[in-house]
């Protein structure tokens, strides 16, 4: 048995997200003054200082109250907000990147500005109607103008299951656009009237063609790319089991002896080097392991890390 030693980089935020300021809007309003913003752009890159935290605006220099496309994120010694731009000024970063550089509660503001934003590019309409909607709640669900009915963020569950043979090897895939060497576990988006369990053995089967047992639970992680929530399992297959790539999304499948796996984490043989560079393939060791944010490098580093 084993576990997740802490949270994903991506989950351990504590800041507070002070959801009763969301029905006050003198209250947000009274903050505005004070309050700072996070802008994001289009393609999720978002202003960076020097030492690479993120880069607040003052909101009064947007306006003497909470602008109409602004989403109120939280309180950490001032109100924090988010809005979605054209254009950065300045320094950027992307959070596939960046966010391992960020401190626990900046990662998590960053996340959730991410998430709740990408959910407001598609949801300006009612699913029900047609109709339009507009922010309500300090950007916390969309308002249906006519009737009122508020439409709330949408967030996609999904499993993410590393798969062992329950000793010293875990099996890792690889989807065919991605260059040579790079694997990791195994993932896809829960089906309705599934369980996450359920999902588990589908998603694996459906993948690779091997039939899982004992789904267990480890931890979760929100994924903002656009607006998932990565749902951490371990999962026990037979290396013995013919492996055949049933849905086309893996291109390649192995399993891997627990030793080159140590040997890759230590080595920090990541998609995403340090410099920021992506790793090709072409030129590296068999095995490149996904970057240091995602959820999982943290199920295959507590696999690889256990006893057997």
């Amino acid at each position: 048995m084993f576990s997740l030693d802490q949270p994903p980089v991506l989950s351990r935020a504590t800041f507070d997200r002070a959801d009763e300021v969301r029905d006050d809007p003198a209250r947000m309003l009274s903050g505005w003054a004070t309050a700072r913003v996070l802008q994001i752009d289009g393609n999720g890159r978002y202003p960076v200082t020097e030492d690479g935290a993120l880069h607040w605006i003052a909101a009064a220099d947007l306006g003497a109250e909470p602008v109409a496309d602004a989403v109120f994120l939280g309180v950490s010694g001032t109100d924090l907000w988010t809005r979605r731009v054209d254009h950065i000024d300045g320094p950027t970063d992307d959070p596939r990147r960046g966010a391992h550089g960020l401190d626990a509660d900046e990662a998590g503001l960053l996340t959730t500005a991410l998430g709740i934003l990408n959910w407001h590019a598609t949801a300006h309409f009612s699913p029900v109607d047609g109709s339009p909607l507009v922010p309500a709640r300090g950007g916390w669900v969309r308002r249906h103008v006519e009737t009122g009915v508020d439409e709330f963020p949408r967030t996609d569950p999904a499993i993410i299951t590393v798969v062992h043979d329950g000793g010293d090897r875990v099996l890792l895939g690889r989807q065919s656009i991605w260059p040579d060497g790079w694997y990791s576990t195994l993932a896809g988006f829960v089906e309705p009237g599934e369980s996450l369990e359920q999902c588990v053995r589908r998603e694996v089967h459906e993948e690779v063609g091997i039939t899982v047992s004992d789904p267990r639970y480890l931890g979760s992680q929100p994924w903002p790319f656009p607006r998932s929530l990565m749902l951490g399992f371990a999962a026990i297959g037979d290396p013995d089991e013919p492996l055949a790539f049933l849905d086309g999304e893996i291109g390649d499948a192995a399993w891997f002896d627990r030793a080159e796996v140590l040997d890759a984490l230590e080595q920090g043989t990541e998609w995403v080097r340090a410099d920021g560079s992506v790793g090709t393939g072409t030129d590296e060791r068999r095995l490149r392991l996904p970057g240091s944010i995602s959820i999982a490098r943290s199920l295959i580093s507590a696999w690889a890390y256990s006893e057997p």
